[in-house]
């Protein structure tokens, strides 16, 4: 069974940077593409950052340049560093495998 649980959210203030972490359970997570979402109350769950098993990045364009997503050498933790954070960068971030398991969420909050 793959369990993933995220950490690091948190008040910040605009222009600040907070590191999210993600941390997989479950045999051969290695594999598979972890990525990065997103949700504001009231939107629809938006793509943030998604990285391959080969370390190939792709992100959504309101945020290129300012995070940056990585895994650790055992591949079964996966990182978000945010940077040069804005008040719509606000919402509950979700880990995410291969598409299909689901982390509970991180709450960043980017406020003065």
């Amino acid at each position: 069974q793959v369990q993933l649980v995220e950490s690091g959210g948190g008040l910040v203030q605009p222009g600040g940077s907070l590191r999210l972490s993600c941390a997989a359970s479950g045999s051969s997570v290695g594999f598979y593409s972890m990525g990065w979402y997103r949700q504001d109350p009231g939107k629809q769950r938006e793509l943030v950052g998604i990285i391959s098993s080969d370390g190939s990045t792709n992100y959504a364009d309101s945020v290129k340049g300012r995070f940056t997503i990585s895994r650790g050498n055992a591949k079964n933790t996966v990182y978000l560093q945010m940077n040069r954070l804005k008040p719509e960068d606000t919402a509950v971030y979700y880990c995410n495998l291969n598409r299909i398991f689901w982390g509970k969420g991180t709450l960043v909050t980017v406020s003065s």
